[in-house]
């Protein structure tokens, strides 16, 4: 069975910093494209950063570009999300998802890509 477990939410002041986890078990991590998302109160989910299993990683919002970064660990099956700089236009529920394996999965703003999610992390930012 394939668990998503995102952690490291929390409230956080403008202009501070917070590191989201997410840890994955039931899976080849590796062999998986893994992903973070978002999703703002009345607004539409939309895509952050994808680590590909072939050692890509691309971005889609300019938004967080310089602020946030994307890593992996594939020993350890997690996947980290370091926040800096943070916005109050930054709070969301934070997802993380899973596509594979392989070709099977992709990376994509959407996360039509993505076979597995987590239940999200909420990130507060106050001004």
């Amino acid at each position: 069975q394939v668990q998503v477990v995102e952690s490291g939410g929390g409230l956080v002041q403008a202009g501070g910093y917070l590191k989201l986890s997410c840890t994955i078990s039931g899976l080849a991590f590796d062999a998986y494209s893994v992903g973070w998302f978002r999703q703002a109160p009345g607004k539409e989910r939309e895509g952050l950063f994808c680590s590909a299993w072939s050692g890509a990683t691309a971005y889609y919002q300019n938004s967080v570009k310089g602020r946030f970064t994307i890593s992996r660990d594939n020993a350890k099956n997690t996947l980290y999300l370091d926040m800096n700089n943070l916005t109050p236009d930054d709070t969301a529920v934070y997802y993380c998802a899973a596509g594979g394996p392989r070709s099977a999965g992709f990376c994509s703003n959407s996360g039509s890509g993505m076979n597995y999610w987590g239940k999200g992390t909420l990130v507060t930012v106050s001004s």
